[in-house]
């Protein structure tokens, strides 16, 4: 995730996306503040996390707690491909193709005028200059739509509207700001070569030829083809169907006044959100029942109905509560240790007749949309055929220090900004005083520091992920 290259096979849990960096189009930052002398501004370094690991900080010594890679690669191995599905164009947008759209049709159909002019033969008007024009007879006026035939012969011409049928005999169409714009006779006063602004049948797309591959994205230009070549209709990899979770005794919907010690679900909105913007078909079913039975039901009917489960919550460790108890129920689910921070608390599991993936991150709002950025939106773009799996990520200077705890990989929000000069600065978001929601809705990026650093120095450079809306 530190925005490294990598193949995009994801075969037998050792799966590498791309995770290729780009420049990204972000605010000036100001210039920074100094102290005393010129120097830079003290600033507190920012620092959060959980207790180091012990020894070397390897997460992977212990059984308990696995790396980020590893977790990512178990959840993209599993993650199944839905089914092509045939769908009308528009309805197709933002889907990848799932076929090869072959043309049975010519386009352009006919040789047309590529622009407002007149059809003209390229040997009558070869001299033409804006000192010594050359004069051709107009034969009459055609207009995109008009299906009669026509011709000229020498010193002839034809005035023609933009996609308009070429008459034969035509080999040139002159623009008509190169022309005095005559109606019975017109001066010509360009001499354009033989086949200008001239569009010739099957240019375009000959019968035959694909039109649209397997893999491209549909967008409205992939839409005006489809519909140019007669498909009304084209198969294309679907959105994946999420449903979304939120699990937690403590928890009351947004309409609900809480009471000491409950909390509002934000975290069923905020998942639907983001499963969304990543291409989703995102279902908030909400918070889910206490009573045992019930909960059953309630997993059991959303696993026939989804090609992916997300389930948030504050799941106990080192035993069973009432939904962790429930969803072994259903099948093989695993809850582990995964060496990052926010969010260290991470399951996965295959559940139901047909193995839909589940995935559960943790219930603080704050570490469930990191865990979703790490985990669920590759997962996502994964099920809708993208090669491109990860937010790509750019380096910038650390505006200041940062200290994080070894073994941990750390999540920082933070606003990343174009320096003055030249390149990126970023700064973690707010103080320790802020509302974590509020400092996240400020947030424009992640900073995110590996597990073997522990320390970046201010101006040093540190990886950084635009959290960028659909990218």
């Amino acid at each position: 995730m530190s925005g490294q290259n990598g193949s995009d096979n994801g075969v037998g849990g050792a799966f590498r996306g791309n995770r290729d960096t780009a420049q990204v189009d972000m605010p000036m930052a100001p210039p920074r503040p100094t102290g005393p002398g010129g120097a830079p501004a003290t600033q507190a370094p920012a620092v959060t996390g959980p207790v180091p690991l012990p020894a070397d900080g390897r997460s992977d010594a212990s059984p308990q707690v696995r790396t980020v890679e590893r977790h990512l690669d178990e959840i993209l191995s599993a993650v199944p491909q839905p089914d092509p599905i045939e769908l009308a164009v528009l309805d197709a947008q933002g889907l990848l193709c799932a076929e090869e759209v072959v043309s049975q049709r010519a386009l352009p159909a006919f040789d047309q005028a590529g622009l407002d002019g007149y059809a003209a033969r390229a040997d009558d008007i070869a001299s033409a200059t804006v000192q010594e024009p050359v004069e051709l007879a107009v034969v009459g006026e055609s207009v995109a739509g008009a299906g009669a035939p026509s011709s000229i012969g020498p010193g002839l011409a034809l005035k023609l509207a933009a996609g308009a049928m070429l008459p034969a005999g035509a080999d040139v169409v002159v623009p008509a700001v190169w022309t005095d714009q005559g109606v019975a006779r017109v001066a010509v006063q360009a001499a354009p070569p033989a086949g200008a602004y001239v569009r010739l049948t099957g240019d375009d797309v000959a019968p035959g030829d694909p039109a649209v591959q397997v893999g491209t994205p549909i967008g409205p230009a992939q839409i005006s083809l489809l519909a140019a070549v007669g498909r009304e209709r084209v198969l294309v990899r679907p959105r994946p169907r999420v449903v979304v979770l939120s699990a937690g005794s403590e928890l009351v919907d947004v309409t609900a006044t809480p009471s000491p010690g409950q909390m509002v679900d934000v975290n069923s909105y905020a998942l639907a959100a983001a499963a969304r913007d990543a291409g989703a078909d995102a279902y908030r079913w909400g918070i889910l029942p206490t009573d045992q039975r019930r909960l059953t039901e309630v997993l059991e009917s959303q696993l026939l109905r989804s090609d992916l489960v997300l389930v948030s919550g504050t799941f106990a460790s080192g035993g069973f509560d009432l939904v962790q108890e429930a969803l072994a129920g259903l099948g093989e689910m695993r809850f582990r240790q995964v060496a990052m921070h926010p969010g260290p608390a991470q399951g996965f599991g295959r559940l139901g007749r047909d193995g839909v993936p589940v995935i559960c991150v943790p219930g603080e709002p704050v570490a469930a949309l990191v865990s979703f950025e790490v985990f669920v939106r590759p997962a996502i773009r994964l099920m809708l055929g993208k090669r491109q799996l990860f937010r790509r990520t750019v380096q910038a200077i650390a505006g200041q220090q940062l200290l994080s705890p070894l073994g941990y990989r750390q999540y920082l929000h933070g606003t990343v900004m174009r320096h003055p000069d030249g390149g990126y600065v970023v700064e973690p978001v707010g103080e320790a005083t802020d509302a974590l929601l509020a400092r996240m809705a400020r947030a424009n990026c992640l900073i995110v520091v590996d597990e073997d650093v522990t320390e970046v120095a201010a101006g040093g450079l540190v990886t950084v992920m635009p959290l960028l809306l659909g990218g």
